[in-house]
């Protein structure tokens, strides 16, 4: 290697890392960065990398393994269980945004070709954006993400006809048939031979490979599979990505799915960063500039247009109106498909300069624009549309005048475990209001008579609606962590001393919750284990009295709840001065304050001080040392004489004679 080549590479490397480092830290997508590299240092700017073509093969790979991940993360149950919103509402997004574009480009005189194509590149969203930023907002399971997450498995599959169909259009018009003809015909054999052939063979071949018991071997044997296969494809006349895609999804049905995912993962960000800062090598500044107001043009015609379509076809499918405007706002842009299809419409020659560059122009500032749309989706739909508000006014309305005034139980979350929580409650004569984000549970369960409501718990009107302010109690049933994470920061923000119990999968998420302010987690392993380890015992003959004592006790260990039960939940006939739980908030008067546990000395009067939360985060058994402040909840655990006696030295300190132990 010369010592310009090394110089170019490290310069590359310099730019990138620099590059991405400042995106990070403005949490942009890495995506930019390389864009932005790409044009800084292509030939069309600075002319660091003149030579496009000789970082063209190396940068393909990066799209081979990004075909490779969504192979791998490609699900049959998943698209079945999705079936109408996927083929129904996703295939007509990009049949419809592809003849919308083709009509627009035959009035601008664009050769139906060309206008097929770039129609099928601006059909395409950027799955990685959007799924990403509705994973941080926690909106996946809503009813917009679910129609976005849809429309955009339909599109990862539609890139795979569209690689096949770019070469075939390449070619010559007359023969144009014959040559798709030609291509579907080889790629069914092709995947027909792969699937009917690598499929028995995958799944022994990885398992013979992952017992010589070398990360270094099995490394090499995904790089032999994957690249291997896409070689195939090429040589069959179809696309190295195809290839790529089909190894992932044979892949993906053996055990070892996510181990290649982790392995492979550093090779297709690094490449896949590679390519796209080809595709900036191909931005024209000067000709851009030049062409401005046909880039604006494009881009909101892109906009506009594409979310529009999307905008009726979700309300086609009977999505509200507001649904339907944070879908198309989601879904507006243009995405990283799009561009790998734009570079092989370009290595092919299909789209003329004077198209390439304001249509790649255009993209590049919508995915620019992406981040601000998906993040600010809500608001903007509220904004634009007036029966939106309207209808959200309702449904909190609804709940505020369904919320019991007091002394009621708010269950996040109705699936079968909130469902089986409601009935106890009900059983029990407690009232609850229960919120679902499911609108066919919520309606079903309505029609029963049940007291839930649609609605996002992790919304503080939402909430507050919900009665918050008077609730007794919270249950947040969600098996996903991030999502009660994010409800148990508002609730504790709204209402520090409710208490609130938390579903969790096993103890792993247990400090994460406790620390979010969770009163107790109820992790589902350790209750599975306990309800198999009793009936173990009861089937080996141990009395009943001896395992119920048992369970008892190692719940006793296991929950601090278990050692008591907050003031009035003692059953007719039970033991009234038997110990129990009680929560004391402290004023701005509150004597405690400034004051440490040491200090206080309430073990002296028969109490326990099982946790003190501030500022919504619970601190189990604190230090003697914690010096109390304004707003502190401190949680005591005893007998009711002594629980008075301990709350009037909290709230008052001097003790009247009266009331000594």
């Amino acid at each position: 290697m010369n010592d310009h080549a090394l110089l170019t590479i490290i310069v590359l490397l310099a730019t990138a890392v620099f590059l991405v480092g400042l995106a990070r830290s403005l949490r942009l997508p890495a995506i930019f960065s390389y864009l932005l590299t790409g044009i800084i240092l292509g030939p069309h700017a600075l002319a660091v990398v003149p030579d496009l073509a000789a970082t063209r093969h190396l940068a393909a790979f990066g799209v081979v393994f990004l075909m490779f991940s969504i192979g791998l993360e490609f699900s049959l149950p998943q698209l079945l269980s999705m079936r109408n919103l996927v083929f129904g509402l996703g295939s007509l997004q990009v049949v419809l945004t592809t003849l919308l574009f083709l009509g627009a480009a035959a009035l601008m005189g664009i050769p139906w070709r060309s206008g097929m194509i770039l129609g099928g590149i601006l059909a395409m969203s950027s799955t990685a954006m959007v799924v990403r930023a509705l994973a941080d907002k926690m909106e996946l399971q809503t009813r917009h993400g679910r129609v976005a997450i849809s429309i955009l498995l339909f599109q990862d599959l539609a890139v795979v006809p569209l690689l096949i169909l770019i070469p075939a259009m390449a070619g010559n018009p007359a023969n144009l048939p014959h040559a798709l003809a030609l291509a579907a015909l080889k790629a069914l054999l092709v995947l027909l031979v792969l699937f009917f052939i690598g499929k028995p063979i995958m799944r022994p071949w990885f398992h013979f490979v992952a017992a010589r018991k070398s990360t270094e071997l099995f490394m090499l044997n995904v790089l032999l599979v994957t690249l291997g296969l896409a070689w195939i494809t090429e040589q069959a006349g179809l696309s190295l990505a195809l290839g790529a895609f089909v190894a992932g999804m044979l892949i993906s049905e053996t055990a070892y799915r996510y181990q290649v995912e982790a392995d492979i993962a550093p090779f297709r960000d690094v490449l896949l960063g590679l390519f796209f800062i080809t595709i900036g090598m191909l931005v024209d500044i000067p000709n851009l500039w030049a062409d401005l107001s046909w880039v604006l043009g494009i881009l909101l015609l892109l906009l506009l247009a594409k979310g529009t379509l999307v905008f009726l076809l979700t309300r086609l499918f009977h999505f509200e109106t507001g649904v339907a405007l944070r879908s198309a706002i989601v879904l507006a842009q243009a995405g990283e498909f799009g561009f790998v299809l734009l570079a092989l419409a370009n290595q092919y020659q299909i789209l003329p300069g004077e198209v390439l560059q304001p249509v790649l122009g255009a993209m590049l500032l919508s995915m620019l624009l992406a981040p601000v749309l998906v993040d600010r989706n809500g608001w903007l739909a509220k904004q634009m549309v007036g029966s939106y508000r309207r209808n959200r006014q309702r449904d909190l309305g609804s709940i505020r005048d369904a919320a019991p005034a007091s002394a009621h139980v708010i269950l996040c979350g109705y699936g079968r475990v909130g469902q089986s929580v409601a009935r106890l409650l009900d059983e029990e004569g407690i009232a609850f209001v229960a919120l679902d984000l499911d609108p066919v549970r919520v309606r079903q369960a309505q029609t029963a008579g049940e007291s839930i409501f649609y609605g996002d718990a992790s919304r503080r009107d939402v909430l507050t609606a919900a009665g918050i302010r008077n609730a007794s109690a919270m249950v947040i049933t969600y098996a996903d962590t991030q999502a009660s994470q994010r409800v148990l920061s508002i609730a504790k923000e709204l209402r520090p001393d409710l208490p609130v119990i938390v579903r969790a999968h096993d103890d792993s998420q247990l400090a994460r919750l406790e620390a979010a302010g969770a009163d107790e987690v109820v992790p589902e392993v350790t209750e599975g284990a306990l309800m198999l380890a009793s009936q173990t015992l009861l089937l080996l003959g141990f009395p009943m009295s001896h395992v119920l004592r048992r369970l008892r006790r190692v719940r006793q260990e296991r929950y601090q709840f278990f050692r008591g039960a907050f003031w009035g939940s003692s059953e007719p006939g039970e033991d009234r001065d038997s110990p129990r739980l009680a929560s004391i908030p402290l004023g701005e008067t509150a004597y405690a304050i400034k004051h440490s546990l040491r200090e206080l000395n309430l073990a002296a009067f028969g109490v326990q001080i099982v946790a003190v939360r501030r500022h919504g985060i619970r601190g189990r058994e604190p230090a003697p040392e914690t010096i109390l402040q304004q707003g502190d909840v401190v949680v005591l655990f005893g007998p009711p004489q002594a629980l008075t006696v301990a709350e009037t030295r909290l709230l008052a300190g001097d003790l009247p004679e009266a009331l000594a132990v």
